[in-house]
């Protein structure tokens, strides 16, 4: 995706512009950085660190932008093969390692004013408050310990240089300081904003700050360089960048064999993950715009929302300016005109706030789709995506069918984005209306509402803009924006990761960093079909500042991308409930994402990480399954459980007509759980479902007391489990392709004689099961005002998991490909229970002794 400088023209990246105005290849550095990032009105901006190995650390470019490899220093080419692994390895560390002899004479050229200022703080005639030197320089004495005792143990390793020299473990040792950066971060803007502050009132202080002499490099002609204290203060969050630069090269030169290996790769991984955390204070890059009156007004953030106007859903793109929030929409336009913007609203941030829940019964009710047309929304998303692949490799070259698939495709990919989401988020004008936005993600609608508030913190001033002054702005909007397309599909390239399909199991272990007892739970969301949706809850973990959850979850992937984790405090005061069921009350504690990096979850071990969020420190595990095998009926080597062991085989043993399984989960989710909202949807602790589902393969006697003590969810889902594990489905596989066909029927009368009789012909023990499994089903959809399941909800979990064919037949391989999770088959498997729980009640007697039904075999 295009990215774009703050004088609107197009870049590669922030990396891009960086090199040219901060050259640090060994012959030291060029140029004053801190004068270049300013914009043309002389507002600051606040740099975007990028996360992506778009440059090699070796680039760098020249003021006329042409990108040149700097020589490497003499005695660094290894022996006349570049292209060998590890000589190109050594050649990254030898440039990396000279780069930061540099980084550390800048630290050090910063440290060497602080001490003298410290001395005369506290005597009678300060430079600077004790204050005002521990904002500038705060973290840069401890950064520059870091990096110092990491250089000292990386340059004996290149000086005594072969193939069994190891340097991962230095990195990654490197890796797990950077929290030391997060703190430098947080302090950024406020260290510059000391800095001009004391300048502009010491002129003894300006002098040093703006002539800080710094050391060149050992081998350099040039033995000391003047630069600003501004444009050192930056080196630290250059720095970061640069160093996930060089792992990715490093990783690119190491092999796989090699010790080194996996210790970069965990650096990668924790170097990526810090840079995602603190991007999202930081990102996206503060453009700035100026209006005729010579306001400086940056962009701070900008994306697509959902806006309730007049009763309907409009897709809108807001835009966060530091003093105002602007929606627009994009006009249409003639075939090679440019696009624009038209503003439909404005508010100042003065005059904005939060309304209140007492606030909320005057806003517009929101109107929300049934759920089971968004689930086939989905289907006939997924169907299609199927359909290009197979065009694609059909038709080599020939694209005007995979142009129309993706035209349709991306219609009905905006249709879902436009139709699913439901959490409201309210704003208000002080002297005008309110407006409404729908966000799918608790997330977001947190993102937002912070970057809001942050801005509000500051002296803002209430604004009128002119009819010219809000036309410039708008027409600004469209070079300003930094998210340039609705996030569907359709809109990606070929060559963008389509995401996971399979299932992502999650155990979240504890959580840290808490200053004060409270009653804690966290949330796990992923983006599925271009959005974020909730998956699974951890139960609350009460009045306690470390909480232990130690929860496993089983999360269906559909494309995904990335894990976010929320923590909340729960709220138990009833007077601050709200009437709205979408609307969250809970405080969030702290909230992180993780990227799904197909190669690190893709293994048969657990992977252990930590999201950062506000200080707070939430350790999890993951590992995934591919939908393929995931989907695998596997019998049980033991006969004497049930799990895994046929149902004819079970209800013998058992002397009984249902599986006691079966007969126990119907009877406790009717007990206390029919008016759980999203029963049998939502993900049971994946630990207390394998807790049961040994209970019941041993026959323990306390099941009851169990079934009784256990949240409901698990509980449901133990009951899901059990059907998904038979060898073969409920309604068998001799019958599934007569099942399948007898869906497909148009008239009305043949299909349900069709449909009765497969009834009639399933064996007894998995009739009996079947009619009960589906009155309780009915009896659970009754209360859908209560738990939001309806019918089509119920046979959309359960469909596939009581007709999916076991292994044998499954081995077709357009069922089996990750883009065909919601295939041609699932769609059917979905209508044949959803037919039958449509149906009025069936009762065994009537179907065996009704006549009217053909009685041929099928």
């Amino acid at each position: 995706m295009e990215r774009l400088s703050s004088r609107g023209l197009p870049r590669l990246s922030w990396i891009d512009t960086l090199y040219s105005n901060f050259n640090y290849n060994t012959d030291g550095y060029e140029g004053d950085g801190a004068e270049d990032r300013k914009s043309q009105d002389g507002s600051e901006t606040m740099p975007f660190i990028d996360e992506s190995p778009t440059m090699s650390p070796q680039l760098c470019v020249r003021p006329d932008g042409e990108a040149v490899s700097p020589t490497p220093p003499e005695g660094l080419l290894p022996g006349g093969d570049i292209e060998n692994c590890l000589g190109m390895k050594k050649l990254v560390l030898s440039g990396f390692l000279a780069s930061e002899e540099i980084y550390i004479n800048q630290l050090e050229a910063l440290l060497l004013p602080m001490r003298p200022l410290k001395a005369t703080a506290t005597t009678s005639k300060p430079v600077l408050t004790v204050e005002q030197i521990e904002t500038i320089f705060y973290k840069i004495q401890d950064i520059y310990e870091i990096h110092k005792e990491f250089y000292d143990a990386l340059f004996p390793n290149i000086q005594q240089w072969d193939d069994k020299v190891t340097v991962g473990h230095l990195f990654q040792k490197l890796a797990s300081q950077l929290g030391v950066y997060k703190a430098f971060v947080d302090n950024y803007k406020l260290a510059l904003e000391t800095v001009e502050k004391c300048s502009q009132a010491n002129s003894q202080f300006q002098k040093i700050s703006e002539n800080v002499k710094v050391k060149g490099p050992k081998d350099s002609k040039d033995r000391t360089t003047t630069v600003t204290m501004e444009a050192l203060l930056y080196k630290p969050i250059d720095r970061v960048t640069r160093s996930t630069l060089v792992l990715h090269d490093l990783l690119k030169h190491t092999p796989k064999e090699h010790p080194d290996f996996a210790l970069l790769q965990d650096a990668l991984r924790i170097s990526q993950n810090f840079l995602s955390s603190i991007n999202e204070e930081i990102d996206p890059r503060r453009t700035a715009v100026t209006t005729p009156k010579g306001e400086a007004r940056q962009l701070v953030k900008d994306g697509f929302l959902v806006e309730v106007s007049e009763g309907s859903r409009k897709l809108r793109h807001v835009f966060l300016f530091t003093d105002l929030l602007l929606c627009a929409k994009m006009k249409k336009t003639a075939v090679g005109r440019n696009q624009q913007y038209e503003c439909k609203w404005y508010i100042p941030l003065a005059d904005l706030t939060f309304q209140t829940l007492d606030d909320s019964d005057s806003c517009p009710h929101v109107q929300t789709l049934p759920e089971h047309e968004i689930e086939e929304m989905k289907i006939k998303i997924s169907v299609i995506k199927s359909e290009i692949q197979k065009e694609k490799k059909a038709q080599k070259g020939q694209s005007r069918i995979v142009d129309r698939l993706r035209k349709k495709m991306n219609e009905q990919e905006s249709w879902l984005l436009l139709h699913s989401p439901t959490i409201p988020f309210r704003i208000h004008n002080k002297h005008g209306k309110s407006f409404v936005f729908l966000l799918s993600s608790d997330y977001e609608r947190s993102e937002w509402r912070e970057s809001i508030q942050k801005l509000q913190k500051k002296d803002l001033q209430s604004c009128v803009l002119s009819t010219l002054e809000l036309q410039v702005l708008t027409s600004s909007c469209f070079k300003l924006r930094t998210v340039h397309n609705i996030p569907v599909t359709s809109n990606k390239d070929d060559e963008e990761s389509s995401g996971l399909y399979g299932f992502l199991h999650v155990i979240v272990h504890s959580a840290t960093g808490f200053k004060e007892s409270a009653n804690l739970y966290c949330t796990l969301e992923v983006d599925s079909f271009g959005y974020f949706v909730s998956k699974a809850k951890t139960r609350v973990f009460r009045d306690t500042a470390e909480p232990q959850w130690n929860e496993e979850f089983e999360i269906e992937l559909e494309g995904s991308q990335c894990l976010r984790i929320l923590c909340y405090e729960k709220c138990y005061d009833k007077s601050k409930l709200n009437k709205d069921d979408n609307e969250i009350v809970d405080k969030i504690m702290g909230k992180g994402q993780v990227q799904l990096d197909p190669q690190t979850v893709q293994s048969k071990n657990w992977h252990v990480d930590v999201i950062e969020m506000n200080g707070i420190k939430v350790e999890f595990s993951m590992k995934f399954t591919s939908r393929d095998l995931s989907l695998k009926r596997t019998p049980s080597k033991k006969q004497s459980g049930v799990f895994g062991v046929k149902i004819s085989v079970v209800t013998k043993r058992e002397r009984s007509k249902v599986p006691y399984i079966v007969r126990q989960c119907i009877e406790e989710v009717e007990k206390r759980g029919i008016d759980e909202v999203g029963i049998y949807r939502i993900s049971g602790v994946a630990t207390d479902i394998q807790a049961l589902k040994a209970a019941f393969d041993t026959n323990t006697k306390d099941i009851l007391v169990m079934l009784s003590d256990m949240d409901i969810n698990a509980i449901a889902g133990t009951l899901k489990l059990y059907f998904r594990e038979l060898p073969e489905p409920l309604l068998t596989d001799r019958l599934y392709p007569a099942f399948m066909e007898g869906i497909a029927l148009s008239d009305p009368a043949a299909k349900e004689n069709c449909m009765m009789h497969l009834l009639r012909s399933l064996p007894d023990p998995n009739l009996i099961t079947f009619l009960t499994l589906l009155e309780h089903l009915k009896r659970v959809a009754e209360k859908e005002p209560i738990n939001k399941m309806s019918l089509h909800n119920l046979a959309t979990v359960f469909g596939p998991t009581l007709l999916r064919p076991s292994e044998s037949e499954t081995s077709k391989p357009h069922i089996t490909m990750a883009s065909d999770i919601w295939s041609h088959d699932v769609m059917a498997q979905v209508q044949v229970l959803l037919y039958y729980l449509q149906h009025p009640p069936i009762s065994i007697a009537e179907l065996k002794r009704n006549t009217l039904y053909f009685s041929t075999d099928v």
